[in-house]
Formats: structure tokens, C-alpha cells, sequence
């Protein structure tokens, strides 16, 4: 992957105004433009920010492949055609020329991504005297908590299982915009790293970020009625981007896949009790109400999501036609994945039969089924979870005392409408009652994957593995490795 570091491509933010919500976050490439220029102003850093977001809901990207499509594949989570690439990657056919393709594009789009981040922090210090106060530190702080999070996907994807870090592959943690080709370090060298570079983030947004001191709902009332009213539209909507509280999730995450169970119950228990000024919870569990008003992506619980205009369309191009789907009997979903609990608000709401152009029928996912132009920014639920407070309940319950997890377990049971039950003592078998909630919260978002591999899920656990599958976590580098350079 090579890349002309002088230049970088600019993308113009269309704001917010009024109700016309369905506007939000809609960007259109508009020149390249040299890096000193660029550079120069606090809307250019503001623009090449933006841009970075952009990139990240590209195809292969969060946009699908490592939230809807590839990652889901490596599981077996949609039916697939005999003999092709998508069957062979829930074979974990890694010999395979589409394979290595289909994994060689999501690593390379994830070191593209980190390149137009350090082209951001390469210049943000040396002209920190044209942000005004504050913007630096939310500009830099998001640039590093958003490098952090595509190293640890790196990680977790190409990188070795946690419980046997000197088997796998090493990788480059890259914080400089260069054209020499970066080294692989140590897990523990990369480790490291990431970690200081979420210690750096939380540090800087801490005192910065409006989302400490605003509701989600405030950011979505309209303009004229609305409680926070920012003089610069820049910091608004802080919920679709890498705020104060998304790298406190993130550090959730990784301690957990560390294995520092202390710390990630920390930063995990410290979301789910976070509190707006007015008491209520800042983030809170979505439930059946929810459903209801057709936000099936439960976007409530989003500490961080990726707004994408285009989902309307994305949705009825591989869910509504059927591109992807599971099943054409009732039982493939509602008993294997859910256990036929009957009351269970995913069972219920997330899944439709649908009858395709040759009178087939098959289940697909609702999950990011959208109304294409909303009548309220409360209702437009265009956004692909990133980290979600579900997520913070499942560290929370697999890294707490036994008392204190009953007692989360049964929050977020209740949340989903299904009966409580009572938590194993035993951590392994604690763990393997988690891994069916991921496979079932986070279908389509790529995580029950990481799931599996944080604990080395053997084939009996992965549910929908084809029997003739031979489950292998540990994916090869492209052959290009040179690609993470730059």
C-alpha cells in the first residue's frame, strides 16, 4: 500500500440544521489538498478528522467488512453459495486467493485509516496555537483513542489468541505518517502502546468533552429547543464520535482481552453507572419499547456509533434482497440461536422471513433496517455500533465477584425480556454462558467472533460451524505486509 504522504484527501462536513437530519454526517470528497495547508487551521484539522470517520465506514471497513460481512463469515452467521470465498472463510480456508483477499483488504484499510490519523498527530502539536480552547484536546484525544481502536481490531483479528501470545503473528503499532515499511513488535511492545495511547486520550477529553456534562437526549432535541447549544457544530452528536466515554469503553474492552480482569471490570462498571446531571443513567439498556419504535439497532446503548447516511440503502442491498441471510426454517433462528425462549425482544423483532424474486424464502437480520429520511433526529437510527453498553454489561459480568455479576446478569436479562438465570461459579463455564449472549447480541456487528477467539472457543462452542470446518483463530498476514508502511 502506497501512499503519497505530501498530499491528503479533504472531505467537507455537511452540518446538521433544523430537522433535516437525514442531512447528518452526509460528506462529499472535495480535493486533495497539500498536508502544510491542510494543516494550517483548525478547520483543516476538523476536515482531515472527518475524513478519518469517513474512511472508517468504508466497505472494508466497519461499513461491512468487519462488522456485517467478513468477520460474520468466519462464523458462519449467513448461508453461503457452495465454492465460494464466503463459504471458504467459515471453512477457514486461509489458502484460499479470495480469502487472503477479502482478509488483505480489511488489513490494509485499517493501516490506511491509522496513516490519516498520524497525518493529523504528526502536525497537532506543533500548531496547537490555532485550535481554540479546548478543540485540541478533543482533536487529539479522539485521533489517538480512534488509532488505538483500528491497532486493537488488527489485534484481535491477525494477531495471536490472548492465552497464547508467542504463537501468531506480530504486528506494527504505528504512530508515525512515514514511507519506510514500520516493524513488528512484541504483543506485549504493541500492548503497551495501545494502552498509553487510550491513557493519553482519556486524559485529554476528560475535561473537554460535552458529553460529561450532556445528556444523549440533549444532543438530540432540536436546535431551537435545545439544551446544549454549541457554538461550534464540530463538538455536537458526541455520541457518533470517539468521545471521552467510547475510550473508557475501549479500555473495557482491552483489559478484558488482556486478561486484567480488575481493570476491565473498572472501566466497564464505571459506564454502566455513569450518570447525566439530572440523575438518569447516561447510557441505559435498550429493551421492548425500543423495538417498538423500530430502533433495532438500539442505538440508546451506543457509546459510540458510526453514523452512515447510506444505510437505508446498504440495508436493502444485502439484508432486504437476501444477499445475506440464515435459515428458511423458523427453527435456525428462534431455537438454535435464541433457545425458542419465546419472550426474548431480539427473537421477537430482529428477524423477518422475506420472500425472494424466485419465491424462495429465507430469515434476515432487521438489525440496520432504517427509514431513509426520519422526521426527527431522535428517530433516525442510521448508526453501526461500535461499542455498546451491553458490551460493558458482558466484561462487567465475566470480570466481577459472583454476587455483584448475578446482579448485572439479571439487569441485562431483564432488558431482553428473558428469565434470570443463575450465573456458574466456575469461570470457563461462566464464560461459555457469555459466549451465547455475544452470538446473540452482536450478530452482525463482528464481535461474537473476537469472542471466540479472546478464549479459544473450541469448534462445539461456535455455534452454526459447518461440521467439516476446522476452527482456526489464527489468520495469516497478506503476503504484502509491506502494506502496514504507511
Amino acid at each position: 500500500m502506497k501512499l503519497n504522504i505530501k498530499y491528503i484527501v479533504l472531505v467537507l462536513l455537511i452540518a446538521l440544521t433544523g430537522t433535516s437530519c437525514q442531512k447528518f454526517l452526509d460528506v462529499k470528497p472535495r480535493t486533495e489538498m497539500p498536508q502544510d495547508v491542510l494543516f494550517s487551521t483548525e478547520s483543516g484539522f476538523k476536515d482531515a478528522l472527518t475524513g478519518v470517520y469517513i474512511q472508517l465506514k468504508s466497505d472494508a471497513g466497519y461499513g461491512k467488512a468487519l462488522t456485517m460481512t467478513t468477520l460474520e463469515q468466519l462464523i458462519s452467521s449467513w448461508d453461503v453459495t457452495a465454492n465460494s470465498t464466503e463459504q471458504r472463510l467459515g471453512l477457514y480456508n486461509f489458502a484460499d486467493a479470495g480469502v487472503q483477499q477479502s482478509l488483505a483488504n480489511v488489513f490494509g484499510q485499517q493501516y490506511k485509516v491509522i496513516a490519516s490519523i498520524n497525518a493529523i498527530l504528526g502536525h497537532i502539536d506543533a500548531k496547537k496555537s490555532v485550535f481554540k480552547p479546548g478543540m485540541y484536546e478533543m482533536i487529539k484525544g479522539e485521533c489517538l483513542a480512534l488509532r488505538a481502536y483500528c491497532h486493537f481490531d488488527v489485534l484481535r483479528l491477525f494477531g495471536p489468541v490472548p492465552t497464547a501470545t508467542s504463537i501468531g503473528n506480530q504486528l506494527p503499532y504505528v504512530t508515525v505518517l512515514s514511507n519506510t515499511p514500520n516493524a513488528p513488535v512484541s504483543f506485549e511492545t504493541f500492548k503497551t502502546a495501545m494502552l498509553k495511547d487510550l491513557a493519553e486520550a482519556e486524559a485529554l477529553q476528560r475535561d473537554v468533552d460535552p458529553f460529561t456534562k450532556y445528556s444523549m437526549d440533549d444532543f438530540k432535541l432540536p436546535s431551537q429547543v435545545a439544551v446544549f447549544k454549541p457554538e461550534d457544530d464540530f463538538i455536537s452528536y458526541r455520541y457518533l464520535r470517539m468521545n471521552y466515554y467510547a475510550v473508557k469503553a475501549l479500555q473495557a474492552r482491552a483489559y478484558l482481552w488482556f486478561n486484567d480482569k480488575a481493570k476491565a471490570y473498572e472501566s466497564a462498571k464505571f459506564l454502566i453507572d455513569v450518570k447525566n446531571i439530572n440523575g438518569t443513567q447516561k447510557f441505559r439498556l435498550g429493551n421492548s419499547s425500543d423495538m417498538t419504535n423500530k430502533d433495532y439497532v438500539l442505538t440508546a446503548e451506543h457509546i459510540f456509533g458510526l453514523y452512515d447516511f447510506d444505510l437505508y440503502t446498504k440495508y436493502g442491498n444485502t439484508f432486504g434482497n437476501g444477499t445475506l441471510k440464515k435459515g428458511t426454517a423458523e427453527a435456525t433462528i428462534k431455537n438454535q440461536l435464541y433457545g425458542n425462549s419465546g419472550t426474548d425482544i431480539r427473537e421477537a423483532n430482529l428477524w423477518e422471513l422475506i420472500t425472494l424474486s424466485n419465491n424462495a424464502k429465507c430469515y434476515v437480520l432487521k438489525k440496520y433496517q432504517v427509514e431513509q429520511n426520519p422526521s426527527r433526529l431522535a428517530a433516525d437510527f442510521k448508526q453501526i455500533p461500535m461499542l455498546r453498553i451491553s458490551e460493558m454489561y458482558m466484561i462487567a459480568i465475566e470480570s466481577a465477584p459472583l454476587g455483584e455479576a448475578q446482579n448485572l446478569w439479571a439487569a441485562y436479562r431483564n432488558s431482553r425480556n428473558i428469565s434470570v438465570t443463575t450465573l456458574p461459579a466456575d469461570p470457563v463455564q461462566l464464560q461459555m454462558e457469555l459466549l451465547k449472549e455475544y452470538r446473540k447480541e452482536f450478530y452482525a456487528e463482528g464481535q461474537a467472533f473476537y469472542a471466540y477467539k479472546r478464549v479459544n472457543a473450541l469448534k462445539g462452542s461456535v455455534l452454526f460451524t459447518p461440521s467439516n470446518a476446522t476452527v482456526n483463530y489464527l489468520l495469516p498476514l497478506p503476503k504484502t505486509e509491506s502494506s502496514t508502511a504507511n
